[in-house]
Parts: C-alpha cells; sequence; structure tokens
C-alpha cells in the first residue's frame, strides 16, 4: 500500500470515531423531551383518584381490516331469550300461552282463535289464522268481535252454567237453516230445525242465530250434523257448542261472530287442513 493511500484510510477511520463516539445535540433533545414525557405519564397515573373515567375508545365506524372482520365474524354471540325471537310464536298472538299452542296439532293449517276479554266476560275477539304448510308461521286473515258465555269461562264446563269451554277443539261439521254459502268445503246439514226457541239470556231475540253453524266438537261425534244429540262425556257436561251468528247479546255457552264472518268461515274452512279452534280468555 502506497504512504498516500495509508494516509486517507486514517483519515477516514478517525471521522468514522467522531461520529460514534458523541451524539448529535438534536437526538440529545429529543432523548430529554421523551423521558420527561414517560416521567408526567407516572405522576399523573400515580395522582388520578380512583374510579376516574377511561379514556374513551376509538370509534369502530371506520372500515375494518380484512383480519378483524374475520375475527368478528367467529366471535360467539349471546343467544336471545325466546320470547324476543320474532319467530318464538310462529306468528301467534303473545297472548295465547305456552300450552295453548302446544295442543294446536301440527299438521292443522287453519285456526279460530277466540280471545276473551277476561275470565268471566262474556266478550271476546276472533280471528282466523292460516299457515301455508305444518310448521310455517301462521297468518291472520280475518278477525271479528265475538260473543262468548254470559259468565265467561271454564275448563270444567257444566249444563247450564253459562260458560263457554275453554281449550283446544276440532271444527269438522257444520250445518244451518240457509243453503251453505258458495265454496263451503265442510260436510253441511242444511235443515228447518236450525231455529232457536225462546229468547237469549238477556231477552234479546235469537232470530237467525242458527243461519249459519259450524260445530266445535266439544262433547260430540265428530262426522254428524251439528244437530245431533249424543254427548260421548255425558249429559252432565252439556253440549251444542257451535259457532253461530252473533244476536247481539251473550250466550249459553257458544261463540257468536257476526253474520258475514260466519259466511267468511264457511267459505275457508277445508277439513283437508284439519281446522282447529283455540278458544279461553286472555292468557288461557
Amino acid at each position: 500500500m502506497s504512504k498516500h493511500a495509508r494516509s486517507r484510510s486514517r483519515g477516514r477511520t478517525r471521522t468514522r470515531s467522531r461520529a460514534g463516539g458523541r451524539p448529535p445535540r438534536a437526538l440529545l433533545i429529543v432523548s430529554a423531551l421523551g423521558l420527561l414525557a414517560f416521567v408526567a405519564g407516572w405522576v399523573h397515573a400515580l395522582n388520578e383518584p380512583p374510579g376516574a373515567p377511561a379514556t374513551p375508545a376509538r370509534s369502530d365506524s371506520r372500515p375494518q381490516s380484512a383480519d378483524r372482520a374475520a375475527r368478528d365474524a367467529v366471535r360467539p354471540q349471546t343467544p336471545r331469550p325466546e320470547a324476543s325471537r320474532p319467530d318464538a310464536r310462529q306468528g301467534l298472538p303473545a297472548g295465547l300461552s305456552e300450552g295453548a299452542r302446544a295442543r294446536i296439532p301440527a299438521d292443522s293449517r287453519q285456526l279460530v282463535l277466540v280471545t276473551g276479554k277476561a275470565k268471566d266476560s262474556s266478550e271476546s275477539d276472533v280471528a282466523l289464522y292460516t299457515r301455508a304448510a305444518p310448521g310455517a308461521d301462521w297468518t291472520r286473515t280475518a278477525q271479528w268481535p265475538g260473543r262468548n258465555g254470559a259468565k265467561g269461562w271454564s275448563t270444567e264446563r257444566a249444563y247450564g252454567d253459562l260458560t263457554s269451554p275453554e281449550g283446544v277443539f276440532s271444527l269438522t261439521d257444520a250445518g244451518g237453516l240457509l243453503p251453505p254459502p258458495p265454496g263451503t268445503r265442510l260436510p253441511y246439514d242444511r235443515d228447518a230445525a236450525f231455529v232457536p226457541s225462546g229468547r237469549g239470556v238477556n231477552g234479546e231475540s235469537l232470530a237467525g242465530s242458527f243461519d249459519y253453524v259450524v260445530a266445535i266438537d266439544y262433547n260430540r261425534r265428530q262426522g254428524m250434523s251439528p244437530l245431533d244429540p249424543a254427548k260421548p262425556e255425558g249429559e252432565g257436561k252439556g253440549g251444542y257448542i257451535w259457532l253461530h251468528v252473533d244476536h247481539d247479546g251473550p250466550s249459553q255457552g257458544c261463540v257468536g261472530i257476526p253474520k258475514e264472518g260466519m259466511k267468511q268461515l264457511l267459505q275457508t274452512l277445508d277439513p283437508t287442513a284439519n281446522p282447529v279452534i283455540a278458544m279461553g280468555p286472555a292468557g288461557f
């Protein structure tokens, strides 16, 4: 190596030694400021009173990264209680108890729901529900004001007690003084004997009450005329519990709705849909 080459080499070595031996003034200033910020943070933490509000979290309204979105997608969700899920009652009102819903046959696609105003009330709401298939949600397709027994409802009805039987019953047979409305599919017995005698509980006329009738299968034989006198569970439970035309007063146990409602029921109820009636006071 020449003399000039060795001299240049020593010069470069000394220059690097000075750069690594003493940090520049700017770096010292930045380091000092960082140390002061660290000390100040510790002082604040030591002096902050217990229970002080935490620093608000940043908003999550900004778009999420792909990896975070994937993590959130698999994050376990807390299931909602059954009553809060929109499908918990399958379209039926909240006032109908779980027990009553359970008694509706799984293969029924038509339901007449009679909801009394109170246990001892003779006034009720009557609604027709249908569904496309067993297990599907119910849809209310019609609604009418109704009348029931003068003394309300009973799970242990007795002959002459002026209550309507509470429960879920099938609807298999119909009849009346008038011809069946067009489209009637239930077996229909037109008979001149569908004429009530006497007057209503409140003295009102009963004329026209039995123009149209759908027998409620309470203490009766299915597949027979509503006029059939047989009472399989005994005379003591009474019988002849029907859906019929309302006569503007309470009944002795039947359910009355407006005449147009009875016509609509007869034109809608289909034996192949296994129609039933669920009836009782609110919450039954």
